[in-house]
């Protein structure tokens, strides 16, 4: 199943020169001592709106790392000062940022306990205030590499631990009231051999989960394993790579019903990236397809996902060390060139993706300063077109939303609303079931008359619903899809 939007027939026409316009890499952090991203599958950038976070740990302060917050206001444009979420005397490093609205939350790796723990921090006023440190995780076991993801309310934290055994095996637990409280710790793997380095993301209340599992040999496999019912109860494994050679460094995202999912993978002799996706929300999966194609080693990867577009950054040594990206406009069924976002001479390693509204942002860390690594941001304002516009200058008085035109339709419609003030919008489209098929919009916005082009395929004719929550008003109209 596949949903998706798409472009005016302008934007299309300009696709290239839009996707290809990366602005200067932007030095972020600024001391003698190495400042680190999380060197596994954790995402160290998040965006929403206009407001981009970036999250990372150094040791400026002593021979202890701690970690460190900074947020752009204007879509990464220009930056605050660094905020230093962590005071302890033990190591605090691994972590991993999500967000949702105004909440901004932080997971890392803390071992001032006299063993590592999974540590939570959350900023309820988009980072500009934080509250205090709540321990997720307390085990003689070492528990460590958590990933977060989070839709509304429902926060959802996977990591890697060691309380069963050595191997490790792969922990989940959630938050129901946005990290006030949080339920108990739930096991999800449960075998004899090493399940490692979790990636989680989730869709509505479907939550998927990827990792590197050695059950199947010392080389490891990429495992699956997926709740429709926001973390309560869980289906079994399901296992994604099958080959002789290392499968790792897993990460998961989805849009909609479609899931992708990356690894690094040693099957043709040196690391290439691959790419797999789902488009029905994890219950089937197509084949491997191989991203990479050079001599050299290409690891590290990371993905997100709008819609239809899927940006995908990884380390690649085919030019030294550098940060490579590469673009599928259509829901991971093609892809464009590689394209090459660093030229430092040095090393630039782990990187992350984010997309707010049409802009694209990366993070990574950098050596091009010194001994030390520095952490480095990179933009395209305009690689991520929306679709979605503004089409009448002035105010609106009230809120609305309008019959899509046409209905009946195939393959596409048009929907129009109105709000006369700015507030998070959100648009959304379901089948006669409740199950989210896509989500149009789900960002803030000013007051404004807005159009959105929802484009269908390989959808079952029948009705659908659309629904429209922004401010306090709430409606949904009834579309019918006819092939």
């Amino acid at each position: 199943m596949k949903t998706f939007l798409t472009l005016s027939a302008l934007l299309i026409l300009n696709s290239f020169n839009l996707f290809v316009q990366w602005e200067s890499d932007v030095r972020l952090s600024d001391f003698p001592i190495s400042s680190r991203i999380n060197d596994r599958v954790g995402k160290n950038i998040a965006s929403n709106g206009n407001i981009v976070h970036a999250v990372w740990d150094d040791a400026r302060h002593g021979t202890e790392r701690e970690i460190y917050y900074k947020r752009s206001t204007d879509d990464g444009i220009s930056w605050g000062v660094d905020t230093r979420l962590t005071n302890d005397p033990a190591i605090s490093e691994l972590s991993t940022v999500a967000v949702s609205g105004n909440v901004v939350y932080v997971m890392w790796y803390d071992n001032r306990d006299g063993n590592g723990e999974i540590y939570f921090k959350r900023s309820t006023d988009a980072g500009l205030t934080w509250g205090d440190e709540i321990r997720l995780t307390d085990n003689s076991g070492l528990s460590n590499h958590p990933s977060v993801a989070v839709s509304g309310q429902i926060v959802h934290v996977v990591w890697q631990d060691t309380r069963d055994g050595a191997n490790g095996e792969i922990y989940y637990k959630r938050s129901t009231d946005e990290g006030v409280n949080w339920g108990t710790d739930m096991r999800l793997t449960n075998n004899s051999a090493a399940s490692w380095n979790p990636s989680v993301s989730l869709s509505g209340s479907v939550v998927h989960v990827v990792w590197r599992d050695k059950r199947d040999g010392a080389n490891g496999e990429i495992y699956y394993k997926r709740s429709a019912d926001g973390g309560v109860s869980w289906e079994n494994d399901i296992r994604l790579t099958n080959d002789p050679s290392a499968s790792t460094n897993c990460s998961v995202n989805v849009s909609g019903q479609v899931v992708h999912i990356l690894w690094r993978d040693n099957r043709d002799g040196n690391d290439e990236i691959y790419y797999k996706h789902s488009t029905d929300g994890g219950a089937s999966w197509g084949t491997d397809i191989r991203l990479t194609n050079n001599s050299d080693v290409s690891i590290n990867p990371s993905v997100t996902s709008s819609g239809s577009i899927v940006h995908v950054v990884w380390e690649d040594y085919r030019d030294g060390s550098e940060i490579y990206y590469k673009l599928s406009t259509d829901g991971g069924l093609n892809w464009n060139e590689d394209t090459r976002l660093t030229n430092a001479g040095s090393f630039s390693m782990y990187p992350s993706v984010s997309v707010s509204d049409s802009v694209v942002h990366v993070l990574w860390e950098d050596f091009r300063d010194g001994a030390g690594a520095e952490i480095y941001y990179k933009r395209n304002p305009t690689g991520n077109p929306t679709g979605v516009e503004n089409i009448r200058t002035e105010f609106p008085k009230e809120f609305s939303l309008a019959q899509n035109y046409p209905n009946p339709f195939n393959p596409s419609t048009k929907i129009n609303w109105q709000s006369p003030v700015s507030s998070w919008q959100t648009l959304k489209v379901y089948d006669v079931l409740g199950n989210v098929i896509a989500t149009l919009v789900d960002e803030y916005k000013p007051a404004g008359n807005y159009e959105v082009r929802f484009i269908v395929a390989n959808l079952p004719s029948g009705v659908y619903f659309y629904k429209l929550q922004t401010g306090s008003f709430v409606e949904t109209k009834k579309m019918l899809f006819l092939k």
